[in-house]
């Protein structure tokens, strides 16, 4: 049974429809995507997983039972705004958020101690949230989502404002969670994470989903249309092959060829090996950014 299950949901605010018969269900263990532009319904989608809303039409389960107020034991949420108090010391505040969701004072400082220690913050324990940096708050956020070990975890842009290093932290223990059975769902801009992390996606525009599937199946469905290509030497001429629309020098060497026809590929391949020697010819496959661009018709980088 999956652990969360949207038939239909559509929610409206007066005369506007913010989200429109969106269907979706998350395994237990899975990381799912749930992508669009600002204003596409993400977040008011996932206000209504929460229970903070509630939809005009279509059903919510969570491992197949409506919501209650005891099922919010078992949710975590990383809000885009992430609203701790600056004044109140990190431990007060962690161990009384996780007491609210229903575990005990010495679990809740077990638990919490725990991810400070997972984090190589221990001594945070008793900083004061405005007295940590903008990253340091984002990684307190985020022991805050799951601190009281949800079973279903809600992420909004989990790794904005991070640098590269915690970007990579808490990706590794977004994974952790994936592989002891939290089923999460995942909202953010950067579609390379979104390949590396989900199997499943849903991209909304204006209310709708546009596009939902497996990642790998979506990706089959639109034609590769560039070609990547390292040679030992100059190659000359590629631009006036047939099928060939643009061809670019690229800056760490060889070329990216757009192409209108499939066909052209092997065509380039043949001109690269009579000119020189080809180190690499790829294929690719389009990006989930291409595809969101092609679908949505705005970048997300």
């Amino acid at each position: 049974m999956e652990a969360l299950k949207l038939e239909k949901v559509v929610k409206q605010f007066g005369e506007k429809t913010a989200v429109n018969e969106l269907s979706l269900q998350v395994e237990a263990g899975e990381i799912y995507g749930l992508l669009g532009a600002n204003g596409a319904g993400k977040t008011t989608t996932m206000r209504m997983v929460l229970g903070l809303i509630y939809p005009d039409g279509g059903s919510i389960r969570y491992h197949g039972k409506p919501h209650s107020d005891e099922l919010r034991q078992i949710m975590g949420y990383l809000p885009e705004e992430r609203g701790l108090y600056p004044k109140i010391k990190v431990s007060e505040q962690l161990n009384y958020l996780a007491q609210l969701r229903g575990m005990s004072s010495k679990d809740a400082d077990k638990s919490l101690r725990y991810w400070l220690e997972r984090f190589e913050v221990p001594e945070y324990y008793d900083k004061r949230i405005e007295e940590l940096s903008k990253g340091n708050q984002q990684k307190i956020g985020f022991i805050a989502a799951v601190v009281h070990k949800p079973q279903i975890l809600i992420l909004d842009e989990a790794f904005s404002g991070l640098d590269p290093v915690n970007v990579e932290l808490l990706k590794s223990t977004v994974k952790e969670l994936r592989e002891q059975g939290t089923s999460i769902l995942f909202s953010t801009h950067r579609m390379e994470h979104v390949e590396e992390l989900c199997r499943h996606i849903t991209i909304m525009h204006r209310s709708n989903p546009v596009v939902q599937g497996s990642l790998k199946e979506i990706k089959s469905r639109y034609p590769r249309e560039q070609v990547a290509l390292i040679t030992t030497s100059e190659v000359s001429g590629l631009e006036n092959i047939s099928g060939v629309t643009k061809v670019t020098v690229q800056e760490q060497g060889g070329y990216l060829i757009t192409i209108s026809d499939i066909s052209a590929a092997q065509q380039i391949l043949q001109s690269a090996m009579q000119q020189s020697v080809v180190e690499k010819f790829e294929l690719k496959e389009p990006t989930l950014n291409q595809i969101f661009i092609k679908e949505v018709g705005e970048s997300n980088e």
